[in-house]
């Protein structure tokens, strides 16, 4: 089997757990992000949530994945996840099931963003919660941003891609 070369040639699990084939999402510019309710970075809801209102109907997504390797700062279960993003920060982008991002339990979507965009110094790990991959239409990741790269430091790539 060949390796893997777009959004496309992975899945994303909902909540409920049923499959998100990212084959829908072609065509899109995405912004993947691992995503914590009880974090530093997490006001930063609101921005992402700005941006993808501002741009959504010009093919724009997010698609946030909850993870709590990171000072187990994301506990919680799907719905109180879910509703957490949504009482807080007026969430309506997709919040997919909660994963891991480094080590063995790390799905291949996730294996696959770190190698194509590795971090500082050629790192492949996930540092902390809220980093970033922008992916553009033709399912290729475009560049990774820190999880102190705010949304709007970002907006700039986003409105380039679209």
């Amino acid at each position: 089997m060949s390796e893997p070369h777009t959004i496309a040639d992975f899945t994303a699990w909902m909540p409920d757990g049923s499959d998100l084939n990212l084959a829908e999402k072609q065509g899109k510019v995405l912004l993947i992000v691992n995503t914590a309710s009880k974090c530093g970075f997490t006001p930063q809801y609101e921005g992402l949530e700005a941006m993808w209102r501002k741009y959504r109907d010009q093919g724009f997504e997010i698609i946030a994945f909850p993870c709590n390797q990171f000072g187990a700062q994301e506990p919680g279960g799907a719905e109180e996840i879910a509703s957490f993003c949504s009482l807080n920060y007026g969430v309506s982008f997709p919040i997919m099931a909660k994963i891991e991002v480094n080590g063995n339990g790390a799905p291949p979507l996730y294996e696959w963003l770190k190698q194509e965009a590795p971090g500082l110094m050629g790192t492949r790990s996930i540092k902390w919660n809220f980093t970033k991959f922008l992916i553009d239409r033709e399912g290729k990741v475009v560049r990774r941003y820190a999880p102190t790269d705010k949304p709007a430091d970002i907006e700039g790539d986003i409105a380039k891609l679209l």
